[in-house]
């Protein structure tokens, strides 16, 4: 699982992405870039050719302007406090990496609308880190159970329990644990 995308730009996607479809939020996030680019096309969905913003630009842009691209108030309100901590540098983005998981997390919680979840998928999917097991994802849980062929969603501690020979490699398991998850919808 490598790194991808700067640490604003992740957390600012992970908030638009919260609790709403896949297609929905990708067309929100089309329409929250091309806010910012006078050549991006919002329907043609965003798929990082145009200018991310920077947090200084979020910080400027109004508040209704980002409402109208389809951002709740909630949502918009999470975005500019992201743009605000980065910005003035409540948030060291820079040395993130070099942070261990826990440090992180504590650091990433200091944002509204940034849950454990999110901080997760950060460590995950922007940190590149091999050993994230996100036990408070309905994904994982169903996976567990599928995959373990468990009659009850599993709790946390038998999670851990089962985990424990792959340990290490929890991120890659996630994904295998989601896929399972996943495949069993169809």
């Amino acid at each position: 699982m490598g790194r991808r995308g700067s640490a604003f730009q992740a957390l600012v996607r992970s908030i638009i992405y919260q609790q709403v479809s896949g297609k929905a939020a990708a067309t929100i996030l089309a329409r929250f870039v091309a806010l910012f680019n006078i050549d991006a096309r919002p329907d043609a969905g965003w798929k990082g050719s145009a200018k991310f913003p920077t947090p200084e630009e979020v910080q400027a842009m109004p508040l209704e302007k980002l409402r109208a691209v389809g951002l709740s108030r909630q949502k918009a309100s999470y975005i500019k406090d992201v743009a605000e901590k980065f910005a003035n540098g409540t948030i060291k983005h820079r040395v993130l990496a070099r942070m261990s998981n826990e440090e992180v997390e504590a650091h990433l919680l200091q944002i509204k609308g940034v849950g454990v979840w999110t901080v997760h998928m950060f460590l995950i999917f922007t940190l590149g880190r091999p050993d994230i097991l996100p036990l408070g994802d309905l994904g994982i849980q169903r996976g567990f159970q599928i995959v373990y062929g468990l009659k009850n969603p599993p709790s946390r501690v038998q999670m851990e329990k089962l985990a424990k020979p792959w340990r290490a490699h929890a991120s890659a398991a996630s994904w295998y644990l989601w896929r399972a998850a996943d495949e069993k919808k169809r």
